[in-house]
């Protein structure tokens, strides 16, 4: 018996004009997905630019992607560059929603949408067709024809160069979103360390305007409730809150300094 496809709950939040608010779950733990799933969050962020398994680990995935089905929240996967193999290798996995790094232009753009698509902009598309976990091995109802319904992909925007061409980035079909990153965005600018430097602000807030005139959905970091908040009420739809370190750092700082005894 055909089993139906899996609608992407992040894809529905952003069509809707909602904000969707996630974690980075850091520690790579299945069991944590799935509690920030129960705990209503609607993604949780997985990097694999910066730590984690390997982007090829199709075992990991599906063990992380598994979790997050389990409580209806969606994993957004980060992946370390546009590599069309590891966009396809991710998505087999049963990933919906991922966003790539170290982009500079349209065309890595383009080459890393044309990757998860089996047909694109009116064209074939480059996602190779296999009986996967992302077709539940075959079952799903006619799989070919709403799988690309279902898939989102954006990019990071986090050097000057890309920053030049956002409007040719913003174009490009398909693109699901943009992620500002200002803490690699500091780097590439010469002030590691320093988001919130005024020429990094400057640079983000390009990106911001360039993406709501686009109409393209927005993403990016939250740097405490407040910060949260305003960038809600600034455009951007999607927003991580915190990490899975940053949140035990936090409770158990202020278990010892609560704590009594000598």
């Amino acid at each position: 018996m055909a089993t139906s496809p899996r609608t992407n709950l992040l894809q529905q939040t952003l069509a809707d004009g909602d904000v969707a608010l996630g974690v980075l779950e850091n520690a790579y733990d299945p069991t944590l997905v799935e509690f920030y799933g129960e705990l209503g969050l609607d993604f949780v962020w997985i990097d694999l630019e910066h730590a984690g398994p390997s982007p090829f680990d199709g075992d990991r995935l599906e063990e992380l992607t598994r979790a997050a089905n389990v409580t209806g929240t969606e994993l957004l996967v980060r992946l370390p560059e546009p590599d069309p193999g590891m966009v396809r290798k991710t998505l087999d996995a049963g990933v919906r929603s991922l966003f790539v790094s170290r982009i500079e232009s349209a065309d890595e753009v383009r080459r890393a949408i044309e990757a998860s698509r089996f047909e694109y902009d009116g064209e074939p598309g480059k996602r190779g067709f296999a009986s996967p976990r992302a077709s539940r091995w075959g079952t799903t109802d006619d799989y070919a024809g709403t799988e690309d319904d279902e898939i989102v992909v954006g990019v990071t925007i986090e050097n000057p160069t890309a920053i030049d061409d956002i409007e040719e980035i913003l174009e490009v079909p398909g693109l699901g979103f943009v992620f500002a990153g200002p803490l690699d965005l500091a780097v590439s600018l010469g002030h590691p360390g320093e988001p919130t430097h005024d020429e990094v602000e400057e640079r983000i807030e390009e990106i911001r305007e360039a993406a709501l005139e686009a109409e393209v959905p927005l993403g990016g970091l939250g740097f405490g409730m407040d910060d949260v908040n305003e960038k809600a009420e600034s455009g951007y739809q999607i927003l991580n809150l915190g990490s899975t370190t940053g949140a035990l750092g936090g409770a158990v700082r202020s278990w010892l300094n609560e704590y009594g005894g000598s």
